[in-house]
C-alpha cells in the first residue's frame, strides 16, 4: 500500500465545504506517482520513456469529504494480467472510509503503438502491493470498527454546530 496525504484547498470546496466530486480523480491521479515510479523512476514523460496510459477509472463517493481535515490516499494493486493491471485507490478523513476509487493502467509501447507486457521486476514491485478487494473489504471493516472505538468523528468544524 502507498500512502499520500492532501490537505484539501479552498478551491477543492463547494459552498458547503464539502470536497467537489471533481477533485477526487485528481487527487487519485496525485497518489499514483509511487505507482508511475515503478515503471518510469524520473517520470520523464517522452514516448521514449513514459509507459503507462490510463484505460479506465470509475469513482465511488461514499461519504462526505470536507474542508478543514486532511485526507490519506490509500493506493493497493488489486490485479496484475499480462500488460494490465487494476488500482484500488481509497480516500480516508477522520478515520473513516470517504470514497473509492479503481484505475486500470495498460503497460503500453508510445513508438509502436501498442500494450507491452509487464516486466517481471516491475510486476515483482507491483506484487508487493497487491491486495484483493475481498482481503481489503475485511481491513478496512476493522478498521472503522476500531475507529469509532477511539474517535469522534468531525464533519464539521465547532462553528458550524
Amino acid at each position: 500500500m502507498f500512502t499520500t496525504t492532501i490537505t484539501p484547498r479552498i478551491g477543492d470546496t463547494d459552498g458547503l465545504r464539502h470536497i467537489n466530486n471533481n477533485v477526487v480523480p485528481i487527487w487519485f491521479e496525485t497518489a499514483r506517482n509511487p505507482i508511475f515510479r515503478i515503471f518510469v523512476p524520473n517520470l520523464e514523460l517522452t514516448y521514449k520513456k513514459w509507459n503507462l496510459i490510463l484505460a479506465h477509472t470509475e469513482t465511488n463517493y461514499i461519504k462526505q469529504i470536507y474542508f478543514g481535515y486532511d485526507v490519506e490516499i490509500r493506493t493497493y494493486v488489486s490485479r496484475i494480467g499480462n500488460s494490465s493491471f487494476t488500482i484500488i485507490q481509497e480516500v480516508w478523513q477522520n478515520g473513516q472510509l470517504r470514497c473509492s476509487g479503481l484505475a486500470t493502467m495498460v503497460h503500453f509501447n508510445f513508438i509502436k503503438q501498442k500494450s507491452e507486457r509487464i516486466p517481471d521486476d516491475v510486476r515483482k514491485e507491483l506484487e508487493k502491493h497487491l491486495i484483493t478487494e475481498k482481503e481489503l473489504k475485511i481491513k478496512n471493516d476493522k478498521e472503522m470498527k476500531e475507529n469509532k472505538k477511539h474517535i469522534e468523528e468531525f464533519d464539521y468544524i465547532e462553528s458550524d454546530m
